[in-house]
């Protein structure tokens, strides 16, 4: 079973990328990363995990905001050193800042200095969940 696991390029930190994706609109929701346990916590339960670089410590999304992942695809590129999840985001926010995705800032270069603006409105309190949403 462990064979999935040894395709993974994981990096000098034993981790690698993870994308998370909606799987109905392609959107992607957010970038974190995950660990050989991670992944495999993933696949056994069916619901993403990921590991905190922050906390140092494995965190399984939604776990206290109920914004849970449900994976329904796992996807390794072509040179093995990320993973994409398709998954089905509950309660429509996947973002620690109360946004439904992380990639929320947009460059906008039609001025003399390009800047970045917020594209997507706060859909509950920033910050709410340990587990960002």
């Amino acid at each position: 079973m462990a064979d999935y696991l040894d395709a993974v390029k994981w990096n000098a930190d034993g981790l690698v990328p993870a994308i998370a994706q909606d799987a109905q609109s392609g959107e992607v929701l957010m970038l974190a990363w995950m660990n050989r346990e991670a992944l495999a916590q993933t696949l056994a339960t069916g619901q993403a995990t990921y590991w905190s670089r922050s906390r140092a410590s494995l965190w399984r999304k939604g776990e206290t905001s109920g914004h849970t992942q449900r994976v329904l695809e796992v996807r390794l590129d072509c040179d093995a050193d990320a993973v994409l999840l398709q998954v089905d985001q509950a309660g429509g926010i996947a973002c620690h800042t109360g946004r439904r995705r992380c990639f929320f800032n947009l460059l906008d270069t039609a001025s003399a200095a390009p800047r970045w603006e917020a594209t997507d409105a706060v859909l509950t309190e920033p910050g709410k969940f340990r587990d960002g949403g």
